[in-house]
């Protein structure tokens, strides 16, 4: 697939306020600081699409951007962020969770990993989340150019085992670098298939 347009359309605490749900959507979410802005800005090949920044939990808005007027690529705040109020961390919960499990038009969530990180529980549990609700899901593991291609094999076999405990089979998965913009076909390649079943 080739990105011709990518353009922010809104920013939304509110469900109501989305979209209409008429073309196809892919959620991106991950743990504080997977390096999501920078997954969606190599995707896209559009610098400072996605604002990336150095405080964790920076993403608390459901962002809406459209791709070549056809999909939109939706990136979802950060779960396991820490240095906000317990409330506010539950009404956050539930929004984002609403949305994944409300929203008619999303065709997958793609949950970003650490690929630098053994297994985290928040992750697996997020993960048996989206299994228990039956939403169909796909792994990026983020940075690996971080370190060495043997590491990142590791944590992605000890990820696969820890996930196989609670599902019949491992979903899809990618491992990606923003930097050197590995696994970037790959991914884009995925959501064209699924347009076009669209």
């Amino acid at each position: 697939m080739v990105i011709k347009s990518a353009e922010f359309v809104c920013s939304n605490t509110q469900i109501s306020k989305l979209p209409p749900p008429v073309k196809p959507e892919y959620a991106f979410i991950g743990r504080s600081n997977v390096g999501k802005s920078s997954l969606i800005n190599m995707l896209t090949a559009k610098k400072g699409l996605a604002k990336t920044s150095q405080t964790p939990g920076k993403t608390q808005l459901i962002n809406h951007f459209i791709i070549n007027d056809d999909w939109y690529l939706v990136d979802l705040p950060g779960y396991g962020y820490a240095r906000i109020s317990k409330s506010k961390k539950e009404d956050w919960n539930k929004f984002i969770r609403t949305y994944l499990d409300k929203r008619e038009s999303l065709q997958c969530v793609l949950v970003l990993i650490d690929s630098r990180l053994e297994p985290q529980k928040i992750d697996l549990e997020f993960c048996n989340w989206l299994g228990e609700k039956g939403l169909p899901f796909v792994i990026i593991f983020t940075k690996a150019d971080k370190q060495s291609s043997l590491k990142t094999d590791q944590n992605v076999a000890l990820f696969k085992k820890a996930l196989l405990a609670t599902f019949e089979q491992m979903p899809d998965y990618f491992v990606t670098s923003s930097e050197n913009k590995t696994g970037r076909d790959e991914v884009l390649d995925f959501i064209d298939g699924v347009n076009k079943q669209y």
